[in-house]
């Protein structure tokens, strides 16, 4: 490959979870080992002449809501074109919200769109038998997600990747795991975990199975008071080597971070921005006595290591059994056989005789998986309703399968309706689902119907101790029927709120929306069953206590609220989905499509495209989740391979550090005409604000982070005696309060934190900044671009007074690269259109000026008079620009624009 037509890439993206953070040259020696310098007696950290300068991972929890973002430069130090990977693996529970990719001063993003969109252009592919989808599952709870990237001599990459998750309690604890494998030493390694809990935080620790607890205890920092805790692995290059003379990394394992949370009040309620989050686990419970049955499948395909193992698994839970729990046995081949027909209380006696009878049963025919389970429903049900003293126990039904039903009633959809109708939600369900061989799709489908879940035991040396786990999780009931109650006129678009049962060490969590004004009426009230006594509470809002948490945390609280809610909901949809028919399916499946879109999240229902790249076909690449059920496969076969296009020199004949995005953009330039690109239209909508010289305008606002951009107008001094005056944007404030940036930029000066006497730049600077996640490009005496981690991508141009030029005074245009992960509620005169807006233009014809063409516009609710004309796109050209046809909107926006312009007028650039 030639290294001077620039940048190649071969990318290969494919799911599965937890987090792998791999990046290593894919040439060269078959060490693949850095070297060291013996003479300088320094360390080479580069392999095969490539370096990784920087590998970060930050995850920021609010609430149980975990945003994690992972970067990773590269930089190739030869003069020749080299390979590297980039591998990733992340919960398969969590959704994937951004990626990026910056090369050579250009940055490829990911762009989330519905399934069947991002597929129309691999119909062709399809066709062919080839498998254009770039998502493979990998391990048992994973997903990964791959690159392979071929960059030229003297060139860097740079690698961003953002997804979301929700963590479950379990076994009394939070889990934040995080794989580290770079494969080769690193000059900046970095995991920063930072959480902020406003129960408090009850404990936190921090493990990396690679380090030994001498050196981790160095290495790791972990502190917690209060709300807050922070852990942080930040190692030096020396640090991470795996022997002081080695040049090979030790950092390879799993790097995880467990916590929880104070449990001293009962009431665990957040509120804002109109959503809600519901946290219920209380603590000081008497265990309930419980009725178990376990349902094994004893069919042939068992035999060996499986029969082994659950036998192994089924012992040790026998043994950890209570006295006052009551249980029986219940196996399944050709024929359906009981230990003892009905529950018998769990005395000594009868657990050595039960693990007796575990330790001598055979293996015999066939998978009568029917019979099975209607017998173990039988035992429970006649339990209940023959023995009072057992009704008030919490009744489980476990069973454990490898394989499909073949003996008996064998049709999937009967098997559905006959256990539905025997158990009639008396109580819940759990399908362990032991290797490869099963239906887990169908196991999944009857947990949920009959509330319970389904688990995958993987056939592996530790599935007893799977088993085990499982057990645990549900080995100690604590309530019974437990129902969280809202007032329904103050809510709306409610998560899972009933649950059959509440276990020790687990978590019920409940979100919604609330209506406007409502929030002086809502309340939670919850209900249940306890051991012999019934349990009721209250919750109130504590709106002061909101208010301090708002001004600790800011708008992240908000913003997390939220995206918990619209994260449940999803999963809850998709779920849904599985076991509905006909129209209610396809609505839930609408509704989950709509929110993966508003929230940009890649669910099961959209996919993410890399916009920029294609492989020899002309086809992009594809981001998506595999199915639930699927199983970690092997990469073989045909590789599909993508190319970045080769680099372009800018206007100027240097690279500037522009993004490659559509060649139409959002902005706002010159007298100020306000440019709105409409990409769902292919058209550009455009308006002007008349406004008096000092006026300041609002263009950014996004409520969730803080981050604004505002602009105040000058005048055009020398304008003749009568003229309109024109106004222009000569002073921009633009900020972003979670990191304390803030930029001034003026025609003159580019001042980093005015307000702390921070450093002060000129246009014939060429210079680029970072503080915390914002970085500025200054590209001398054209433009400057601000890049926010986790926000957006701005440009500012420089407009320069030239001999002749109808302008007199030097003055800014602003334009909006990349807004995609700017919030739903981002607004301001350019904000309000980072979202989808519809119009419909009709009637178009003469206008009083003959040479143009009005129109009627049919947008949000107005009819307006709309006229073709041309403004012109400074974005890439600062000098000339470049035209762009477009509607234009009279009377300052009149009718398009939220409100009426002057509510856009702010006291402060800032």
């Amino acid at each position: 490959m030639d290294g001077a037509m620039g940048l190649r890439a071969l990318l290969c993206v494919y799911l599965a979870s937890l987090l792998v953070l791999q990046g290593m040259p894919t040439q060269g020696s078959p060490t693949g080992r850095p070297k060291v310098n013996k003479k300088r007696q320094t360390l080479d950290t580069a392999v095969n002449g490539v370096t990784i300068r920087s590998l970060k991972v930050t995850c920021k929890v609010t609430s149980r809501f975990a945003h994690y973002v992972i970067t990773s430069q590269v930089v190739n130090n030869a003069d020749e074109a080299k390979e590297i990977s980039f591998d990733v693996e992340i919960p398969k529970t969590a959704f994937i919200s951004d990626f990026a990719i910056t090369a050579d001063g250009s940055a490829f993003i990911g762009d989330i769109k519905d399934k069947v969109t991002a597929w129309k252009q691999y119909r062709k592919a399809a066709i062919s038998g080839e498998n254009a989808g770039l998502v493979r599952a990998s391990g048992r709870t994973m997903e990964q997600f791959t690159i392979h990237l071929t960059i030229g001599p003297r060139s860097k990459a740079t690698f961003r990747l953002t997804y979301e998750e929700v963590l479950k309690r379990r076994l009394m604890q939070y889990d934040i795991v995080i794989k580290v494998k770079p494969k080769q030493l690193v000059h900046h390694f970095e995991i920063d975990v930072d959480i902020f809990e406003p129960q408090g935080i009850s404990k936190l620790d921090a493990h990396a199975s690679f380090l030994s607890n001498d050196l981790a205890s160095q290495l790791v920092k972990k502190s917690f008071s209060g709300k807050q805790g922070r852990v942080l692995f930040h190692p030096t290059v020396s640090q991470q080597q795996s022997c002081p003379t080695c040049s090979t990394s030790l950092l390879n394992g799993d790097f995880k971070v467990t916590y929880d949370v104070n449990r001293d009040q009962l009431c665990d309620l957040l509120v804002a921005n109109n959503h809600f989050a519901h946290f219920f686990a209380p603590q000081n419970l008497t265990n309930m006595n419980k009725n178990v049955v376990f349902v094994i499948d004893i069919s042939t395909s068992m035999e060996g290591q499986k029969v082994k193992q659950t036998k192994e698994a089924l012992l040790k839970i026998l043994g950890d059994m209570r006295p006052g729990d009551y249980f029986d046995l219940v196996l399944f081949g050709s024929e359906v056989q009981s230990w003892k027909g009905s529950l018998v209380q769990a005395s000594p006696a009868n657990l050595r005789a039960a693990q007796d009878f575990v330790k001598h049963f055979f293996l015999a025919g066939a998978t009568n998986l029917n019979g099975g389970l209607l017998r173990g429903i039988e035992i429970l049900n006649q339990a209940q309703k023959n023995l009072p003293k057992l009704s008030n126990h919490a009744s489980v039904l476990i069973m454990l399968t490898d394989g499909e039903p073949t003996e008996g009633v064998t049709d999937r959809s009967q098997i559905l309706k006959n256990v539905r109708n025997a158990i009639r939600g008396k109580f819940p369900l759990y399908n362990l689902g032991f290797g490869d061989n099963v239906d887990f799709n169908f196991l999944d489908v009857m947990s949920m119907e009959n509330n319970g879940r389904a688990q995958r035991i993987y056939e592996d040396h530790d599935a007893a101790q799977q088993l085990q786990g499982f057990y645990d999780q549900v080995a100690n009931p604590l309530l019974v029927d437990v129902e969280l109650l809202y007032p329904q006129d103050t809510i709306s678009d409610l998560t899972q709120h009933r649950h059959k049962q509440y276990y020790e060490g687990s978590e019920i969590m409940v979100a919604g929306r609330i209506a406007d004004h409502k929030l002086s009426s809502f309340k939670a009230d919850v209900l249940a069953h306890g051991e012999g006594q019934e349990f009721k509470m209250t919750c109130l809002v504590d709106e002061e206590k909101m208010k301090k948490l708002l001004r600790e945390r800011g708008h992240m609280l908000e913003n997390h609220i939220e995206r918990l809610w619209a994260y449940l909901t999803i999963q809850e949809l998709l779920a849904k989905r599985t076991k509905l028919e006909g129209k209610e399916k396809a609505d839930a499946a609408a509704k989950a499509l709509q929110m993966s879109l508003a929230y940009q999240f890649v669910t099961p229902l959209t996919s993410m495209t890399i916009r920029g790249l294609a492989d020899e076909d002309g086809l992009e690449p594809v981001v998506d989740k595999p199915p639930e059920d699927a199983l970690p496969l092997e990469m073989v076969g045909h590789r599909k391979t993508f190319k970045l296009p080769a680099s372009q020199p800018s206007p100027t004949g240097s690279s500037a550090d522009i993004q490659q995005l559509p060649n139409q953009v959002t902005g706002v330039d010159t007298d100020p005409h306000f440019l709105i690109h409409v990409p769902q239209k292919e058209d550009t909508l455009c308006f002007n604000i008349n406004e008096e010289p000092g006026v300041i305008l609002s263009l950014v606002q996004d409520p969730d982070t803080g981050f604004s951009v505002n602009g105040q107008l000058i005048g055009n001094r020398a304008g003749s005696p009568g003229q309109h005056q024109g106004t222009y944007f000569g002073r921009l404030g633009i900020v972003n309060p979670t990191t304390g940036f803030q930029l001034e930029v003026t025609p003159h000066n580019i001042t980093l934190n005015p307000g702390s006497g921070g450093p002060v730049f000129s246009w014939k600077d060429q210079a680029s900044l970072r503080q915390h996640e914002v970085v500025v490009t200054i590209n001398r005496k054209r433009n400057l671009v601000v890049a926010v981690e986790d926000g957006g991508t701005f440009e500012v141009v420089l407009h320069r007074v030239w001999k002749g030029s109808a302008v007199h005074q030097d003055f800014l245009g602003f334009y909006v690269l990349d807004s995609h992960r700017m919030s739903a509620r981002t607004h301001g005169l350019l904000g309000q259109f980072f979202h989808p807006i519809d119009y419909i233009v009709s009637d178009p014809h003469p206008g009083s000026d003959p040479t143009k063409t009005d129109a009627t516009m049919l947008v949000k609710s107005h009819q307006l008079t709309v006229t073709r004309g041309l403004q012109k796109d400074y974005s890439k050209n600062p000098r000339h620009g470049a035209e762009v046809t477009c509607w234009f909107v009279h009377n300052n926006g009149a009718g398009l624009i939220d409100g009426v312009y002057t509510d856009y007028i702010v006291p402060d650039i800032f």
